[in-house]
């Protein structure tokens, strides 16, 4: 099948991947490359990267997709189907009446939960068992299509933003070549999304980080392991930003909400919630890198009675 593959970040890589070994990959659509650390020198985006890397594949930077003449240029292309993962900008109708058999969106959810940006943080944060991928048609409406292949994945308790992430991007690829397969034998069955029951989840921002010590332990430890390792979530001790990057519930302990109650050389310090305590494992001064917290403690003074503020 001649395919068009749109996406940028690095969730979309596996699935260009596969569609290279398996399809014929006409060309490759991203984001414009955008500068990046101390220098702003411009940094191809991670799909960009694996195309360039495959060698022969066109690729195409539009600032706007829906430009008339990048429409035209697509138009051009004569693919069969446009694959869209995690590209970032909305499909114009024009783009999507385009190919034959149409665009196919691979999302981070289980729809009809969780349309919109940012899916895996917000499955995480919400403290969901299972989440998965869906293969979709895509329309007008966002995430809305009808559905075509889910897979199921479950969550752990140890399971991070970035952990998640990496367990889903190679099982939406596999996916979405079952897809592919289905439609070109005429076996694919469209599912109806089921609007009555949909949420839609907004774009993870840094102010969403800053941790409410008077909330349930487990909401805490839920909101540290969806934001890591971006944005990530963080308190103030002493007036001084601590990002907290590992964490787990701690039974037994409980106290003034935004107090440490316990401390241990090995195993580092534990915050009393609203409701229940957090064994913070990893934390990160200002200017500082991530590290355990014990090890944070060798060189830096936490204790019993020590509080922990929201800003």
């Amino acid at each position: 099948m001649k395919v068009v593959f749109m996406g940028t970040p690095d969730f979309a890589v596996p699935t260009l991947k596969a569609l290279i070994e398996k399809h014929e990959v006409l060309a490759v659509i991203s984001q414009p490359d955008k500068p990046k650390g101390r220098g702003k020198k411009l940094q191809p985006t991670p799909v960009k990267i694996a195309a360039e890397e495959a060698a022969g594949i066109p690729v195409y930077q539009p600032e706007k997709i829906k430009d008339e003449a990048f429409i035209a240029t697509l138009k051009n292309i004569k693919a069969d189907v446009f694959v869209v993962v995690a590209y970032g900008q909305i499909l114009p109708q024009a783009v999507l009446d385009m190919p034959k058999y149409g665009c196919i969106n691979v999302h981070g959810s289980l729809l009809p939960k969780y349309r919109g940006a940012a899916p895996i943080q917000w499955a995480i944060i919400n403290g969901e068992k299972v989440t998965g991928v869906t293969i979709m048609y895509m329309e007008k409406g966002l995430d809305t299509g009808d559905m075509l292949l889910k897979r199921e994945i479950p969550i752990t308790p140890d399971d991070t933003y970035g952990s998640l992430h990496d367990k889903m991007a190679p099982v939406g690829a596999q996916a979405l070549i079952e897809v592919l397969d289905m439609l070109e034998n005429g076996t694919v069955s469209p599912e109806k999304q089921d609007d009555s029951i949909s949420s839609y989840v907004s774009v993870i921002n840094k102010s969403q980080g800053a941790i409410d010590w008077n909330g349930d332990a487990a909401d805490i430890v839920n909101l540290v392991h969806g934001l890591d390792p971006v944005p990530g979530a963080y308190s103030f001790l002493n007036g001084e930003m601590i990002k907290i990057w590992d964490a787990q519930l701690l039974e037994g302990f409980d106290g003034k909400a935004g107090s440490v109650v316990y401390t241990d050389k090995k195993k580092g310090f534990a915050v009393a919630a609203g409701k229940g305590a957090v064994l913070v494992k990893q934390m990160q001064a200002k200017g500082g890198k991530r590290m355990a917290s014990a090890d944070y403690m060798r060189g830096h003074e936490i204790k019993t009675g020590d509080m922990f503020e929201k800003e």
